[in-house]
């Protein structure tokens, strides 16, 4: 991975992750607030990336993966706000707190983020995320108090899936995990009353075969260098 110097903004990041609550249940994941500097939540929010149109409401984000947005380097090139956010979390510092706190060695890793507009008729099924994925981390985006129950919900490990409870989504709020056995989240069906806007950071492995969605620069043709 880029190991950038300390960028402007993981200081923040830094003292979120100090501050962070930790719940075991269903599984082990950190429940943060004020993730990123206000102004870069709020550049996020304006940023003018159209909602996805005719998305398929399947229950899988893959079921729409021609219309996912990451910050790729191109995108980065386009909008500084992506390039920003990107530094965050290729900085030295943060890769060794997160390897503090989670026990993932998440540098040995490659950075994606997603840039997600999800809107009324969205859900997705309890599902564990694949295991070429090292790190998950949700960074709500959107200011807008009807969303207030449009956070991720969080389910047991019985093969009912039962939901046990559900992150409050609020602006510059988020939950970060690392996909196990046990890590079933999703979004249960049921109205969306505004665009849900969030980001999804994920450190990936090198088995990680989707290199074009990747931030960063160094990527052959059939893999990653």
């Amino acid at each position: 991975m880029l190991i950038e110097a300390l960028a402007p903004g993981a200081p923040q990041f830094l003292a979120a992750l100090a501050q962070t609550e930790a719940p075991a249940t269903p599984f082990r994941h950190w429940i943060l607030k004020d993730i990123l500097p206000a102004p870069l939540v709020d550049a996020l929010a304006r940023l003018p990336l159209t909602p996805p149109v005719g998305a398929a409401f399947s229950g899988q984000r893959e079921a729409n993966n021609a219309l996912r947005v990451y910050f790729t380097p191109q995108v980065q090139s386009r909008f500084a706000t992506c390039r920003d956010v990107t530094r965050i979390f290729q900085s030295g510092a943060v890769l060794a707190r997160l390897q503090a706190v989670t026990g993932v060695n998440v540098a040995a890793g490659h950075l994606r983020i997603e840039y997600c507009q999800d809107q009324d008729g969205f859900w997705l099924e309890p599902h564990r995320d694949i295991a070429v994925k090292m790190f998950t981390m949700l960074i709500y985006v959107s200011d807008d108090p009807t969303l207030f129950d449009a956070g991720t919900d969080l389910y047991d490990d019985t093969p009912a899936h039962n939901l046990v409870g559900s992150v409050p989504y609020r602006k510059n709020h988020g939950l970060m995990f690392i996909p196990g056995p046990a890590s079933w989240h999703g979004f249960s069906k049921r109205p969306i009353r505004g665009l849900r806007k969030s980001l999804i950071i994920n450190y990936v492995s090198s088995d990680w075969k989707a290199v074009d969605e990747l931030a960063e620069p160094h990527l052959l043709a059939g893999g990653l260098a």
